[in-house]
């Protein structure tokens, strides 16, 4: 099964955003991702419907952050995103009348619910400029070895 890569790497596009002073083209983001313009602009449509990016056509237009990183979680990006599920593990629902069954998807859910509530928990606490500033930290520190 493919995982799905979305919210790591639309944080990482934001990010390199936030790094620049000029818009970031589709194309640029596209060949930085290793993937087609098209997905890209479908994708930060997704974030700019609501309201973390912004696009201006033309010449000099691209994409830039309608709002500052300290006003962003990794969590706003991952329900921008669309994204339902944060497991790919799910229920066998093949015969629910088995009390087997029944008992396995019971301790699942709750399993299932808790592990949910914690990672939503996590990604609503860390904001994209604590990353950039994470970042910027390492970024020093290999500089520091050169």
């Amino acid at each position: 099964m493919r995982t799905d890569t979305r919210l790591s790497r639309m944080l990482h596009v934001l990010i390199h955003i936030a790094r620049h002073d000029q818009p970031a083209t589709s194309d640029t983001l596209a060949q930085m991702l290793g993937t087609n313009p098209v997905v890209v602009r479908r994708t930060m449509a997704l974030l700019k419907e609501e309201g973390y990016v912004r696009s201006e056509k033309g010449h000099r237009g691209g994409w830039t952050l309608a709002k500052p990183l300290t006003q962003i979680t990794l969590l706003d990006i991952h329900r921008a995103l669309g994204s339902s599920s944060l497991f790919a593990i799910g229920l066998s629902t093949d015969h629910p009348e088995c009390l087997v069954e029944q008992a396995v998807n019971a301790a699942l859910t709750d399993a299932f619910d808790a592990a949910q509530a914690l990672l939503i928990a996590q990604l609503g606490s860390v904001t994209l400029e604590q990353l950039a500033e994470d970042f910027e930290a390492r970024f020093k520190d290999v500089e520091k070895q050169v």
